[in-house]
């Protein structure tokens, strides 16, 4: 069962274009990378893989050099039933974080032309300096993550229609009825407890229950897990699997600022930022910065020592909660365990796979605090992720006070139904995916 992916449209509009280059697509581990890749090679005649994770002897393809001729040569001569058509054959170059000096063949194949070769892998963000060293102006990039909202909604049947008929609720500030707003709802839950691991959720599509998605999302954060002891070198493998494993009890506080000194005793800020670094690099985490100012622009306005660390899939953080936790989350469906965590992890999520930068703010003289910030042309949003209904008082002070003098208007995500007051626009958690369409359709 192939579950459909937004990358499809690009590789189509890749493949399409004639002045394509090698593609790179970047990733974590386990996300669908390589599934899709295989999916749209039905376009070809011939499709030619190579795992150098899993496939030792091609690592040696191009110690006769990094020309064309000579690397399809040598790749012949390791398996000669693969086929090289001209004009007609896809090349996929998989894992190639364990050879990355195929990289360097990059230059040659996008002046060659006779083959359209695409490379990925899990783990480039740590040694992709390397990469696009040996590769720079030759080819291009995409960047994939796990699936979205929206690609739930079409594993479950949903169409263009349905996404463009939610957005116009949005954008009309019109309420949406009982049976939408149930149906959403519970959707939006399934998919926050499955997260959007492609495994995670084609065992649900296919299975019509959570039966055996726990036991996927625990295999799947061991071998993340497994990534860092593998990949990272020296003591440090202890000092990042130390923080990784430390995200969820930090999440868990009032105050969810991550801590390094309560990562470890004696602990600091520089021994340790390195290894949060290498987490964010391989996919694994998101980072959403402390703003020294609520003010435009976001870039360059931040702490760089204060931060949250969020999982890049809320699957991975469901599975490392407790028992108890788990059991009242899958039994209850009571997403305010870990204090509105999960609220905040999904919609960090949420935010980084429509391209927003994740910031937020905390005014030190004062209890004032506000979750995320995104921006339009003109000014800059504030955005409340509330796990109650309660008022958003911080929300409140930033429009209101002449402080902020780039703040005219903000967005609360809640459990309740669209809204629109005191230049506060409300909208449910479901509709959290379509905030980027949203922000470019109005004005302020």
């Amino acid at each position: 069962m192939y579950l459909k992916r937004k990358i499809d449209e690009f590789l189509n509009e890749w493949k399409n274009s004639d002045a394509r280059k090698p593609l790179i697509v970047k990733g974590a581990r386990q996300i669908g990378k390589t599934a899709s890749i295989e999916h749209f090679s039905t376009r070809y005649e011939s499709f030619v893989e190579i795992n150098f994770a899993l496939e030792n002897k091609y690592r040696t393809i191009c110690e006769d050099g990094y020309d064309v001729q000579s690397i399809i040569r040598n790749i012949s001569l390791i398996d000669p039933s693969k086929r090289f058509i001209d004009g007609h054959t896809l090349i996929l170059f998989d894992e190639i974080q364990d050879y990355p000096e195929i990289a360097t063949s990059l230059k040659a194949f996008c002046i060659d032309k006779r083959f359209d070769v695409i490379c990925s892998g899990s783990m480039l963000g740590i040694n992709y300096q390397r990469i696009q060293s040996n590769s720079v102006g030759y080819k291009t990039e995409f960047d994939m993550q796990s699936m979205d909202f929206e690609e739930f909604l079409w594993a479950k049947g949903y169409g263009e229609d349905t996404i463009t008929d939610l957005l116009d609720h949005m954008l009309q500030d019109k309420t949406f009825n009982q049976t939408t707003m149930e149906t959403f709802m519970s959707l939006y839950l399934d998919y926050c407890l499955l997260g959007g691991m492609p495994a995670v959720v084609r065992t649900f599509i296919e299975k019509g229950s959570f039966e055996g998605t726990l036991d996927i999302q625990k295999e799947l954060l061991n071998d993340y897990k497994e990534d860092v002891k593998k990949y990272v070198e020296g003591i440090d493998k202890t000092r990042v699997l130390n923080v990784f494993n430390h995200i969820p009890v930090q999440l868990a506080k009032e105050n969810k600022k991550f801590q390094i000194s309560k990562v470890a005793s004696g602990a600091r800020f520089k021994d340790y930022w390195g290894c949060i670094e290498w987490l964010n690099d391989a996919g694994m985490i998101n980072l959403c910065y402390c703003l020294h100012t609520a003010d435009l622009p976001l870039q360059g306005n931040y702490d760089e020592s204060k931060y949250k660390i969020y999982y890049r899939d809320t699957g991975l953080l469901i599975a490392s909660l407790d028992a108890e936790s788990q059991e009242d989350l899958r039994a209850n469906r009571n997403m305010n365990v870990y204090k509105g965590a999960l609220y905040e992890n999904i919609a960090a999520e949420s935010l980084s796979k429509q391209g927003f930068g994740l910031f937020y703010y905390k005014r030190e003289d004062s209890t004032l605090e506000q979750d995320f910030f995104v921006r339009t042309k003109k000014s800059l949003v504030p955005v409340e992720i509330k796990s109650t209904n309660n008022r958003a008082k911080s929300l409140r002070t930033l429009i209101t006070s002449e402080k902020y003098s780039d703040i005219t208007t903000g967005i609360k995500f809640t459990n309740g139904n669209i809204g629109y007051e005191n230049n506060i626009h409300t909208f449910p958690y479901f509709c959290l995916f379509l905030l980027k369409r949203y922000l470019s359709k109005v004005d302020f």
